[in-house]
């Protein structure tokens, strides 16, 4: 039996695709990576076994992790951004907010990230050699304490 047109369902829409990610970091819009790993968290469980109970483990919470965000991208005009930002740190690191937004080609938002108590980690620059002709790329790592709820001050 063939449906009707009008028996067809809608058409799903595709699933989120970002082709990259818009950083800012406190004040310091850092331009557009194009890959972003580990945003995330996990809550620290402690095992307490009881004496006398062998049915079950305890499985106690204890506090909340959040792992590491590393962003990567190849060199462009937007890396002396991070140098800027690295200098106006002036040797004193303090805590502050940050957003990552995911991007479609045509830098439409799919969804964004707000961090609170970030610092930065790690810069790592480009390693480039004559005798290779990969892309070069540089990486920035950043600690955080947690998410900001969508719509919450910074």
């Amino acid at each position: 039996m063939v449906k009707s047109p009008s028996e067809n369902p809608p058409p799903q829409p595709d699933p989120a695709v970002a082709v990259c990610f818009s950083v800012e970091v406190g004040s310091h819009n850092l331009g557009a990576f194009t890959g972003c790993d580990g945003i995330g968290c996990e809550v620290v469980i402690e095992q307490h076994e009881e004496g006398g109970n062998n049915g079950f483990v305890h499985q106690l919470t204890g506090r909340m992790k959040y792992t590491n965000v590393k962003l990567t991208r190849a060199v462009d005009e937007n890396s002396a951004k991070i140098a800027a930002w690295f200098a106006s740190l002036n040797g004193t690191v303090q805590r502050t907010s940050a957003t990552i937004v995911a991007r479609t080609a045509d830098g439409k938002p799919v969804c964004s990230w707000s961090l609170v108590g970030v610092v930065p980690v790690r810069w790592t620059g480009p390693s480039m050699s004559v005798d290779s002709n990969k892309v070069a790329t540089e990486t920035l790592e950043l600690a955080h304490h947690g998410f900001l709820q969508q719509g919450a001050a910074k």
